[in-house]
């Protein structure tokens, strides 16, 4: 059985021990490094190729949100989860919109940590019911502020409901495509029609949507897994 490699990031030593205290007993599963800033997890990242990066916000020389997105770009295969303390809508929605499969509070980290990795391993979005309410909070009071004077069409057709599920859970236009038995420009074409007709600007938007419609199948939280 393949071994899970996971690269951890963060600026304090003391919570680069306690989060590999928490992986290293998992069987199958290998902490193969640890960056103490942004700049570091980025060249790491690139150097060891993990499966998954653990990885804060607040680091210094560079900032987690931007190392997502450099990580995400240089090693697409490499799943980044955000483990942090901030609780602000803003930011999650910054580190979804970088590349981020995965958000989780630090003050979940003991009893959420292995579960958060193993959804993201998989392939599937990860946030706690915490974060879920905090983003789906931050989406309706977005709506709300820029709702449209005119009242907007905003039903779905079942094969673009199809589609919102797939994007909520982390899948990209070509696996999309390939799923369903339709070319990636089509694909394109219902991802950019979806946007408009929902009134939605990034894809952290679109999977807030997906959240409060009940179409995240694929965004796991500490509720929905039942083992780790």
């Amino acid at each position: 059985m393949k071994k899970l490699r996971i690269l951890i990031a963060d600026d304090h030593g003391l919570v680069r021990r306690g989060t590999g205290a928490v992986l290293r007993f998992r069987r199958g599963w290998s902490v193969v490094g640890e960056a103490v800033n942004g700049r570091e997890a980025v060249e790491k990242a690139i150097e060891l190729k993990p499966d998954v990066v653990i990885l804060d916000i607040s680091m210094p020389e560079l900032d987690g949100v931007e190392a997502t997105r450099q990580i995400v770009e240089a090693v697409p295969d490499s799943k980044v989860l955000v483990l942090t303390m901030h609780e602000s809508d803003h930011i999650v929605r910054r580190a979804l919109d970088a590349g981020a499969c995965g958000y989780l509070l630090k003050s979940d980290l003991t009893d959420c940590l292995p579960k958060a990795v193993k959804a993201i391993a998989e392939g599937k979005r990860f946030l706690t019911p915490k974060v879920c309410e905090i983003v789906v909070e931050g989406f309706l009071r977005t709506r709300s502020e820029h709702q449209p004077a005119k009242r907007r069409d905003t039903r779905t057709t079942p094969r673009e409901t199809e589609i919102i599920r797939l994007l909520a859970e982390g899948k990209s236009n070509k696996e999309i495509a390939a799923q369903l038995g339709i070319t990636v420009r089509t694909v394109e074409t219902h991802r950019a029609t979806i946007m408009l007709k929902l009134g939605l600007h990034s894809l952290a938007d679109l999977i807030y949507y997906a959240i409060r419609q009940g179409l995240h199948k694929g965004v796991e939280s500490a509720q929905a897994v039942k083992s780790a």
